[in-house]
């Protein structure tokens, strides 16, 4: 489920228990129910599954100042795909090895599929003369922390984090 401010803000993305949970205690709105019409019962009401809810009052946000390099979003940032080949990333690979001086840090740090991280190991582009598919760069965006965490985001969500619906 997706949680929004009163500015109709993402805040995050939150379990069913806990939506249900917000919406009984009367802290937040249904936005959008679950396109199938499922309901939760309980013996004196029930409450539609919500896709998107809305808090009843303002949550004031804190400044968020460096991005922190995660696995969930190196692989959302790089969209699961090998930074090498293409195809499908299942490791986290280092461009400059560890063992030659390379950080840990998002400009230095690629999705990999198992095959080209094998055959890569701690050498060098240069040395196999390979070439990046693409920059790595720090994630931009204000909505990418909630995303990189989230396996199937629900379409419905699309509008509010300002993304074209597919």
């Amino acid at each position: 489920m997706l949680l929004l401010n009163t500015t109709f803000e993402p805040l995050t993305a939150l379990s069913l228990r806990r939506a249900v949970v917000l919406i009984v205690c009367g802290k937040a709105e249904v936005v959008h129910g679950d396109p199938a019409g499922m309901a939760v019962h309980s013996a004196t009401s029930s409450v539609v599954i919500p896709s998107v809810i809305r808090l009843s009052k303002h949550v004031r946000v804190p400044y968020r100042g460096r991005v922190p390099l995660t696995r969930a979003g190196l692989m959302h940032r790089d969209r699961h795909r090998c930074a090498y080949c293409g195809g499908r990333a299942e490791t986290i690979d280092h461009v400059i090895p560890r063992s030659r001086g390379g950080t840990h840090t998002w400009h230095n740090c690629v999705a990999c599929c198992a095959k080209c991280n094998h055959r890569k190991a701690d050498k060098m582009l240069s040395e196999l003369g390979w070439r990046l598919r693409v920059v790595p760069t720090a994630p931009r965006g204000p909505h990418w922390r909630l995303l990189a965490g989230v396996v199937d985001a629900d379409p419905l969500w699309l509008p509010y984090l300002g993304e074209p619906a597919a």
